[in-house]
């Protein structure tokens, strides 16, 4: 046997060598420690049942129903074209048609909480959602008039990146480059 292992072996109350690293009177103070945590975290985590109950508010009282008024609904065809047409009884309105290629297109109404009407209209497709509303925020005008010259500049620009985009597409290349 290794004499390192010599060292670190403890004899049992019953005569017999343990190669714990931990002598056995250190042992009941492990255990003890351990016991100790386990209670504590079991304790942390009724605390945390207890107290979630109080976080919780359940959803209001007001079980009033909101009749619905218009469910007009046609089921996809077989090249994806459907509407549908819902109107519940707080004037809460949907109107939606798609078509190929996921196209969709319609427009929704309701009344915000404050009293505002709110009517949006909306196309969605392949380049996104596109929303249109008197409501949605507009993004300023620029505040000051361009000058000319800066005008002049951009004009003249756009003429010399063209002039270079005609060269190009009319001379050949004069140096031949290995692929």
């Amino acid at each position: 046997m290794h004499p390192a292992w010599r060292s670190a072996a403890w004899l049992t109350p019953r005569g017999k060598r343990s190669l714990s690293p931990v002598p056995p009177s250190e042992l009941l103070n492990l255990r003890a420690l351990n016991l100790f945590l386990i209670i504590r975290v079991v304790m942390l985590a009724l605390v945390a049942v207890v107290t979630a109950d109080k976080l919780y508010e359940p959803p209001s009282k007001d079980k009033s129903h909101i009749a619905i008024i218009k469910d007009e609904r046609v089921q996809p065809d077989a090249k994806g074209y459907y509407v549908f047409d819902v109107e519940t009884e707080d004037g809460i309105q949907r109107h939606e048609s798609g078509g190929e290629g996921g196209r969709q297109q319609g427009s929704y109404s309701y009344t915000a909480p404050d009293g505002t009407p709110v009517f949006v209209k909306f196309v969605a497709d392949d380049q996104g959602y596109h929303p249109e509303s008197d409501l949605l925020p507009v993004a300023p005008e620029f505040p000051y008039p361009i000058p000319e010259f800066v005008l002049d500049q951009i004009a003249f620009a756009a003429k010399e990146d063209a002039a270079k985009a005609s060269d190009k597409a009319r001379k050949p290349s004069q140096s031949y480059g290995a692929p």
